[in-house]
């Protein structure tokens, strides 16, 4: 009886740790976090490995995406086997530590994101996008929401985030798409192309998203407001850095890519600037102080850190400013400590998801540097690690967490008015998708009557989710107080937008343009173009009017503009307005609207399905495929074989460097003035017709970035006239004749 109870006591230790407390194994003593906050280890190695994404289930659970797969070496090895994995995190013995997980998906192949929504998980794997039913805990039901969501290739640059908005729709860093699901089918439309990894969303509304050496952008305006309007691109009001500052502050000298570049590094060997900036979180948690509220945490996981930043809004813009100099929300000199995504947690403290891995870039952009230095410090062996991380106040008690399948339709509404952001988003959602109509009147007078603008604006959305708005409704929204609920009822009027309407629109837009507030002309203004094409003698004062009051405000002027579709020409058109706004800002973006138009030239979100694989990516893949086995995959050569790539003056020079491989290479060449005489030449790519300029100027991006200090690039349009450029025998050249072609 003994031994049979052996394998089962096996297996529930592989299951369920006996550790409850991961402090006792990992010491977060080179970890400094600002003072008042303390810092727990919510979930480490074993029960987890390369987490890159989280989120909460209906009772507060961590749901897990891993990507072990991603740079276990040098060379990227085994990127493309499915060892991705979703897992569920439980803490069962209710200590705040994970202490049991278990698989929900695996056999993945590198996921990206996941969220929770429609009772459902929404989960990335490039290419792919799907919605799994659960039940039980397991996927059931599997449906493809979009087979072209992410092209294939570099991690870096795939999209990812899968934030559920305020508006009900769900948006993504590095894509150019949104995506939302009404009565079991789901939709999906063109938006602004936002950021490079890592989306979040502030108590209005507004996107924010960052990149690599840009710690912050974001949008001036709710998403999708400014782009009605297809042959109008805005640039003054979306996508738009919030700050110039981009410097960091690390505890200690970190191997960064382009660390051998000036300026990269100080003296003293630190990171001055971002260079992998990612994860932006604006915190609505409710739990810390006033002074963090709407602030926006930053990870820089080639520093170790996450930054601070506070926000401050004008009503046509949006200001970053760093809390501090000289320091970081919290530093570590732990160079494994990867911060790679923030969330937003039900308890209103801030999650932490650490990647937990030496190597962060992609084996296609490592410099020849960071390959030395990583292989130095050994940063290529912390492989086999992930961790999640808590973030609360000192001085305030965590709320337990609320089952959300437990609550009833009016605790659900109550929940709309609760100090944590997380918590009124999950409660939107839930009266969204469970389709609680029979509570529309108390809906109705919250968004109508409540103190908190916050739970205005949530109850709107419930009600839009339920198609249970009115035009009428909206205007008497228009007519409390604050104005940002004001802004957001003229955002959901323009969807009742009829000559039916034009007499109660044209009172209630005397009321707002009377009360004079930058936010709500903006807003009035995005809609404007819309009713102009409705009744054109009773809206245009009211075009004429902000703009008078805006003129050289770049941000109003976008918005009128982009709800000017099917209106532009007879605007354009109409003397006695362009007499009166000559020379202006107005003019001047309306008339090369209208040329975009003539010339079918469209904002460039509503062109393509999907971003393209970078160059630098789809080099790489060739480079292992036609060019590793000789040159080896470090780029150092092999004996008897072919020469070293890196640091190879040939390399540094492009044109040499794309004749070598059209046209081959004989003879003996020289790198780094050692002579290599192997017996054998190279042949060229000429005469593979399954090979394009396209595909060897990618190889020329890989090859330059990987195995030289100065990345450069070669154009198809150049290569296919070096095809032909011939040698004197006609066949491959030699170092000589390479030489005297590409002198420089």
């Amino acid at each position: 009886m003994l031994t049979k109870l052996i394998p089962l006591f096996i297996i529930g230790c592989l299951l369920i740790s006996c550790q409850t407390s991961y402090e006792n194994q990992i010491s977060l003593d080179p970890y400094k976090l600002e003072e008042g906050f303390d810092l727990k280890i919510v979930a480490a190695e074993p029960l987890l490995k390369a987490p890159v994404a989280i989120d909460f289930d209906a009772k507060g659970r961590v749901w897990v995406a891993q990507m072990p797969g991603y740079m276990n070496d040098i060379q990227g090895s085994g990127e493309e086997a499915p060892t991705g994995s979703i897992r569920i995190l439980e803490d069962l013995d209710k200590d705040g530590v994970a202490d049991h997980a278990k698989i929900f998906l695996d056999s993945l192949v590198m996921p990206r994101a996941l969220a929770h929504v429609y009772g459902g998980l929404l989960y990335a794997e490039p290419p792919y996008l799907w919605f799994v039913e659960i039940e039980d805990d397991k996927p059931a039901n599997r449906v493809l929401v979009d087979s072209t969501y992410a092209v294939e290739g570099n991690p870096e640059h795939q999209p990812n985030g899968l934030l559920l908005n305020i508006d009900n729709w769900i948006y993504n860093a590095k894509s150019n798409f949104r995506y939302r699901r009404k009565n079991g089918v789901w939709y999906k439309e063109p938006t602004t192309f936002r950021g490079q990894w890592g989306i979040s969303h502030d108590n209005f509304g507004r996107l924010y998203y960052n990149d690599n050496s840009r710690i912050l952008l974001g949008d001036y305006v709710l998403p999708n407001t400014l782009i009605n309007n297809k042959y109008f691109t805005p640039r003054a009001s979306v996508d738009k850095l919030l700050t110039t500052d981009q410097r960091v502050y690390p505890l200690h000298a970190t191997a960064v890519n382009r660390g051998y570049a000036e300026g990269v590094l100080n003296a003293d060997s630190v990171l001055v600037n971002a260079t992998a900036a990612c994860g932006p979180l604006v915190y609505r948690g409710g739990a810390f102080t006033g002074s963090h509220d709407e602030n926006v945490f930053i990870c820089i996981p080639e520093g170790n850190l996450i930054k601070r930043t506070v926000l401050t809004f004008t009503g046509d813009s949006t200001i970053a400013k760093q809390a501090w100099e000289e320091k970081e929300f919290l530093a570590s000199t732990d160079e494994g400590f990867r911060p790679v995504s923030l969330k937003n947690a039900p308890d209103g403290s801030i999650y932490v998801v650490d990647m937990h891995r030496g190597m962060i870039g992609h084996h296609a952009y490592l410099s020849p540097y960071l390959r030395e230095k990583t292989k130095q410090k050994h940063l290529d062996t912390i492989v086999d690690f992930g961790r999640i991380l808590k973030i609360q106040r000192t001085d305030v008690d965590i709320d337990p967490i609320q089952d959300f399948d437990s609550l009833d339709g009016i605790d659900l509404v109550n929940l709309l008015s609760n100090n944590n952001g997380w918590i009124r988003d999950r409660a939107q959602h839930y009266l969204v998708f469970k389709k609680l109509k029979q509570l529309t009147p108390v809906v109705k007078d919250l968004a109508l009557n409540a103190n908190n603008k916050w739970s205005q604006i949530h109850a709107l959305y419930v009600l839009e989710g339920w198609n249970a708005l009115s035009f009428d409704f909206l205007v008497e929204v228009m007519q409390t107080n604050d104005p940002s609920v004001v802004a957001h009822a003229i955002v959901l009027s323009k969807s009742f937008i009829s000559e039916e309407n034009t007499e109660k629109a044209a009172e209630v837009f005397h009321t707002i343009l009377a009360r004079n507030q930058l936010e709500l002309d903006l807003y009035l203004g995005s809609s404007l173009g819309s009713w102009v094409n409705v009744n054109e003698q009773r809206f245009t004062p009211f075009m004429m009017e902000i703009l008078e009051r805006h003129r050289n405000n770049s941000t109003v002027n976008e918005a009128l503009l982009s709800g000017m579709e099917g209106v532009q020409s007879k605007i354009y058109e109409n003397k006695v307005i362009m007499d009166t706004l000559k020379h202006t800002m107005f003019v001047n973006k309306l008339a090369k609207s209208i040329a975009d138009m003539k010339n079918e030239k469209a904002n460039p979100i509503y062109s393509g399905k999907s971003i393209s694989e970078d160059n630098r990516t789809r080099g790489a893949k060739m480079f292992f495929q036609i060019c590793a086995s000789c040159h080896g995959a470090n780029g150092q050569g092999i004996d008897g074989l072919a020469p070293p790539l890196m640091n190879s003056e040939h390399v540094k020079n492009t044109e040499r460097l794309g004749l070598i491989m059209l046209h081959g290479l004989e003879g003996p060449i020289h790198v780094n003035n050692e002579e290599y005489n192997i017996n054998l030449a190279m042949p060229g790519l000429i005469r593979n017709e399954a090979i394009s300029d396209k595909d060897i100027a990618a190889i020329i991006s890989y090859v330059t970035n990987a195995f030289s200090d100065v990345p450069k690039t070669l154009t198809p349009e150049r290569i296919k006239e070096l095809r032909s450029v011939k040698s004197s025998s006609g066949k491959e050249f030699t170092e000589n004749e390479l030489k005297e072609l590409t002198a420089r």
